[in-house]
Parts: C-alpha cells; sequence; structure tokens
C-alpha cells in the first residue's frame, strides 16, 4: 500500500515521508517532521489509524494538520468516530489515484 501511494503521489512533487507502522510515524512526528499533511490507514498492527490521529492532534502544532485516513472500511460509524478523533477526510481502499492526488491537491495548497 505504501508503494501504491508513493506512486500515486509522485506526480504532486511533494516530498513523501514513509513510515511503517502508526507508532513509527508518530515517533517522527514527535522527533520534529512536520508534515504538512498526514495519510494513513485505519486498520495497522498494532496502533490503529484513529489512535494516531488522537495521539497527532494532541502535539503542539499539529491541531490543523491535515489527517486523511485509507481504508476498507466504509460504514458511517467509522467515519465519525475518525471525524471525531480529529480526521479532516476519509477514503475508501482501493482508492483511485486520480482522486487521491486531487484530494492531496485541495488540502495541501
Amino acid at each position: 500500500m505504501l508503494m501504491s501511494v508513493a506512486i500515486a503521489l509522485k506526480p504532486t512533487g511533494l516530498d513523501v515521508k514513509e513510515a511503517s507502522s502508526g507508532e513509527d510515524a508518530l515517533a517522527k512526528v514527535q522527533a520534529g517532521l512536520k508534515p504538512r499533511m498526514i495519510l494513513t490507514d485505519l486498520n495497522m498492527g498494532g496502533m490503529s489509524g484513529i489512535d494516531l490521529v488522537k495521539a497527532v492532534r494532541g502535539l503542539p502544532g499539529m491541531g490543523f494538520t491535515p489527517i486523511v485516513l485509507l481504508t476498507t472500511e466504509s460504514q458511517e460509524d467509522m467515519r465519525q468516530m475518525a471525524k471525531s478523533a480529529g480526521a479532516t477526510g476519509w477514503l475508501v481502499k482501493p482508492f483511485d489515484a486520480d482522486k487521491l492526488v486531487a484530494l492531496v491537491r485541495k488540502l495541501v495548497p
């Protein structure tokens, strides 16, 4: 999935940083990485995407960073849970590369 996302986002010219897990992503942000946007899977081993959203939102300066969840889940209750945690958006997998790029361009001017 990481490779698919990186390939889809290459045309944007953005500097894409990857993390192997939610814990890895959180550690990178805690260590000083200031992403313009975070794209995470909902279901990961260990920390879930919703847990990552909550943790990132609790960090200084990360209150308004767009965070989008990628998931196979399409249930409304899961979307509401993500929104309540602070997620900006939701994209159902398998994702359309053009839609992902359009979303990124909208959220990262």
